[in-house]
């Protein structure tokens, strides 16, 4: 016999809240699913404070839950509207509501040109063509900056190799750090290794709006900003409230990925932001020990997709264990010699000489 939904609702109904009420009164748990015999929900909570008040409790449900019949697994997660300051104060708190804005998208002080790097889906190297890029436009003298975008995925402190947290003196501007030539942001520098954002689409918009605006960017003449993949809140947010100068996307060869890359070019369209060229990335293989060249998915699927919608094709980027390496390392591929560096370092002057960045 397996637990239903409703006697789940029933045992929680019965474990009192600090204050008065319940967890199903006070209207604190979210995403509840019972499936087979693995009970998972989360326990929300209106502030970190209230968080760790009610950090007990989650040990209380583990134990009443555990005792229905058929109960195999019981997962909670403790979350806050906003993280707890994990530095001494002043504090800053990422990921609020976003406050309104009035007038459409607002240029950002300092920042010339703005580029959104896209993706329709997971996958296809959108970050590792971020950060390359970026660190290959440095190279060429141009002033950038670095925006990881992907709040819930964030990877942008690993490939570019800084995990110092920020400073912010007065608990308000965000100081950014600085890697290979470029100004970087990331949500990975604010979280411990392996934390979790665990956050609806109002407070992703909030972080994504405190990170524009609340960054000392500085004079830039270009920022790169790595969005997540897919069509979402995100990417809403930041067409809605930054003036973009364009978006770059980027898939790989194969059917699949072109599929959901339309859905990324359809997405800018009705945002009314200008798709400013296609990347094919993983497009060829060499194979180290003998020199042989293999398409494994496929090869110029994106130069034909830009060619029917008559959109620039950018250019072919390799996929090279070496790239992989170091962004690993920390290190992008971009920031040294050979035919994989000067494959960015072609797209970064494509950009150049084209008035893009």
């Amino acid at each position: 016999m397996q637990p239903t939904r409703d006697q789940v609702i029933e045992v929680l109904q019965g474990i009192a809240v600090p204050g008065g009420g319940t967890l199903v009164s006070r209207d604190l748990i979210r995403a509840l699913t019972v499936e087979g015999g693995e009970i998972r929900f989360v326990i929300e909570a209106a502030s970190a404070d209230e968080a760790r008040s009610l950090a007990p409790l989650e040990a209380q449900a583990q134990a009443a839950l555990r005792v229905l019949p058929g109960v195999a697994s019981v997962k909670i997660v403790m979350t806050a509207h906003g993280p707890a300051a994990k530095a001494p104060p002043p504090s800053l708190k990422i990921g609020g509501h976003p406050t309104p804005q009035e007038g459409g998208p607002q240029r950002i002080s300092g920042i010339d040109r703005i580029l959104a790097v896209a993706s329709g889906k997971g996958g296809v190297g959108k970050s590792t063509v971020s950060s390359n890029l970026a660190v290959a436009l440095a190279r060429q003298g141009r002033r950038v900056g670095l925006l990881d975008a992907d709040i819930h995925g964030p990877s942008q402190a690993k490939m570019m190799g800084v995990s110092q947290r920020p400073a912010s003196p007065d608990g308000k501007i965000i100081e950014p750090l600085h890697a290979h030539g470029v100004t970087m942001m990331s949500m990975g520098l604010l979280l411990k290794e392996g934390e979790a954002v665990i956050w609806r689409g109002p407070m992703l918009m909030g972080a994504l709006q405190q990170m524009l605006s609340q960054v000392n960017w500085g004079p830039l003449d270009v920022l790169i900003v790595d969005l997540p993949p897919g069509t979402g809140d995100v990417q809403l947010s930041l067409a809605q409230r930054a003036r973009l100068t364009g978006a770059l996307v980027v898939s790989t060869p194969q059917d699949v990925a072109l599929l959901d890359a339309r859905k990324a070019l359809d997405m800018f369209d009705k945002l009314k932001t200008p798709v400013l060229g296609l990347i094919e990335n993983m497009s060829t293989f060499v194979c180290p020990n003998c020199g042989h060249e293999s398409h494994i998915f496929g090869h110029g699927g994106v130069a034909a997709e830009a060619e029917r919608l008559g959109l620039p094709f950018l250019g072919e980027l390799p996929l090279a264990l070496e790239v992989r390496v170091a962004g690993d390392a920390g290190t992008p591929i971009a920031a040294g010699e050979g035919p994989n560096a000067e494959a960015y370092a072609r797209l970064a002057h494509r950009l150049i000489a084209g008035g893009m960045a």
